[in-house]
């Protein structure tokens, strides 16, 4: 926890900073000095639950600080405690719902991040696992309509990112040093606020650990088929429809209805094509029936850790699994070059249409692509110009945005069509090679480590917010952990053996969770601000009026689709 040591607290909260930011034309009679951490070993801080993780020193300090807020009077400076009693500030890491985290320093002015470093933290926290369907997306859209989709959306959900940055600030005479947005939602619409914004939350974080336990089954199969196929020697053709030449590329669902979303029909093939002649691996290393299963007795037990703090150190291979990914894909752009034919309506054997009604699955998608937005605010906090943050935020969201169009179009424009039909884009563009290739073997291996170790972090926010909503504890006792934990590994279980398409995943999850995070509560929140100020025009109703009906739309269309 944190404390103001001139008698503004803030207790159980990740702020830093000085107190009078964000508190409003109150902030100068409240609080004049600085808001100073509270120390707590950088082993300890990921778990602030239980009362044994906190260090000796810490209650030490603690004590020493109740000590001195109980001598002073509210306006009495002269028993204010002196800095060298103060600690220094540690470390902490703020949390997307995708897994990644950035480190932030502590509150001294002259450790802030300059623009450069904060702009890549946004990146890099925002980077996840979307950029795996950004070309099945794209596919789904159109070529065309889906870059301008991916363009139009990340406009959008930069301006809805701008209110929730902007929204504490307009909150007078109460501290919001400390607030991220479901706390301005809490603000505003009391317990249905706190709640909506928890159970929106809930979603996107399960939907993230779903995700990942389907692309880690995933993944898990394809390197164990190449490391068995490797040490037996065994050529297999993935599929029966692949290119010829020294860069394969396989549609491994032949089946699929080039129209509509089926997509996850899976096909059995041994080495002969003969299915009823399938030898001891391939019985006992399937990819939707055993594998799932075999990742419960590694991922379980972790789930069950008091502390995340050790899973935490491997946060960097977020952002070296990405830079992989684009040196990957542009290797491959390169070696198959461009296979492009504009068909602005109609349908042909080898390409989809430029515009196409499943449009809003990339929207769906791009919804949580693009999401930030519940812990944009204790990320710019730290921004060393604070001038800059719309810029800087701006800048951080075109990176994005060309992140993914680089990616998205490249695999889209690199798809060998003919002799395959771009309807076989995958929503995990990895599956469209074979599990033969030595690149995307690394990749896979170098994402399933990654994501073996942000899964329990993901594990560890979700407990956090359920538990202490419920409990008022973060880890009540070993059987709640226990069951809650059971349930999501059994929810990503399922998923994985019977549905596992990660492209729907993510266009239902962005589009649940941005419902309320992205549109709705931004929204009405800026209205009800202009409306206390006396700004409130008709244009700016109506406009923002359709931006709820948009989120609206976004997520009834999903359930068309």
């Amino acid at each position: 926890f944190w404390r103001c040591v001139w008698g503004c607290y803030h207790i159980g909260t990740l702020s830093y900073g000085p107190v009078s930011e964000g508190m409003g034309s109150c902030s100068a009679s409240v609080c004049h000095r600085t808001c100073w951490p509270f120390h707590v070993e950088r082993k300890n801080i990921i778990n602030d639950g239980p009362q044994e993780t906190v260090s000796a020193e810490a209650a030490v300090l603690n004590s020493r600080l109740h000590y001195y807020s109980r001598l002073m009077g509210s306006s009495d400076r002269q028993l204010s405690p002196p800095d060298h009693v103060i600690p220094q500030p540690d470390e902490i890491y703020i949390y997307s719902p995708l897994g990644t985290a950035f480190k932030v320093p502590g509150s001294d002015h002259t450790s802030k991040n300059p623009s450069i470093i904060t702009i890549f933290a946004i990146w890099n926290t925002m980077m996840g696992t979307s950029i795996l369907s950004m070309p099945w997306g794209i596919k789904q859209a159109g070529f065309t309509l889906g870059i301008f989709i991916v363009i139009f959306i990340g406009l959008l959900m930069l301006y809805c990112c701008y209110i929730v940055l902007k929204s504490p600030k307009s909150i007078p005479c109460v501290d919001t040093s400390d607030w991220e947005f479901p706390d301005v939602c809490q603000y505003y619409f009391g317990k249905v606020g706190q709640w909506s914004s928890l159970m929106f939350s809930m979603v996107s974080l399960v939907g993230a650990m779903v995700v990942y336990w389907v692309l880690m089954s995933n993944f898990l199969f394809n390197t164990g088929q190449f490391i068995y196929n490797h040490v037996h020697n065994i050529n297999v053709s993935d599929s029966e429809l692949e290119t010829n030449g020294s860069e394969k590329v396989i549609c491994p669902y032949p089946n699929t209805n080039p129209g509509g979303n089926n997509t996850i029909s899976t096909l059995f093939l041994s080495d002969n094509g003969n299915m009823s002649d399938v030898n001891p691996f391939e019985r006992y290393w399937s990819k939707t029936n055993t594998v799932p299963f075999y990742l419960i007795i590694l991922l379980l037990p972790l789930l069950c850790f008091r502390s995340a703090s050790f899973f935490a150190r491997f946060t960097f291979l977020g952002t070296i699994s990405v830079v992989y990914l684009i040196v990957l894909v542009t290797v491959k752009a390169v070696r198959l070059g461009f296979h492009l034919e504009f068909h602005w309506f109609d349908k042909t054997e080898f390409y989809v249409p430029e515009f196409r009604l499943l449009f809003p699955q990339l929207t769906g998608v791009l919804t949580l692509a693009f999401f930030i937005h519940n812990c944009i605010i204790t990320l710019m906090k730290n921004n060393k110009d604070q001038k800059n943050n719309v810029r800087d935020l701006s800048v951080a969201y075109l990176l994005v945005g060309l992140t993914y169009l680089y990616v998205g179009v490249l695999i889209f424009a690199a798809f060998p069509s003919p002799p395959l039909f771009k309807d076989c884009i995958q929503p995990n563009f990895l599956d469209n090679f074979p599990s033969s290739d030595i690149m995307v073997f690394v990749a896979r291996t170098f994402l399933l480590f990654q994501m073996i170790t942000v899964y329990p972090l993901l594990g560890y926010l979700v407990r956090v917010q359920m538990m202490g909503q419920l409990f008022g504890n973060h880890y009540p006792s070993f059987l709640h952990v226990l069951i809650l934990n059971i349930l999501i590994v059994g929810a990503g279980v399922l998923v994985a053996t019977f549905y596992p398409n990660i492209g729907s995943i993510i266009r239902f999850s962005g589009a649940i969770c941005g419902l309320a995070l992205v549109f709705v509560f931004p929204a009405l929140v800026h209205m009800i601000t202009l409306r206390r100020q006396g700004m409130l025009r008709w244009k700016t109703a109506i406009s923002h009026s359709l931006l709820i009906l948009l989120g609206v739309a976004n997520l009834a269309a999903q359930f068309f689709m």
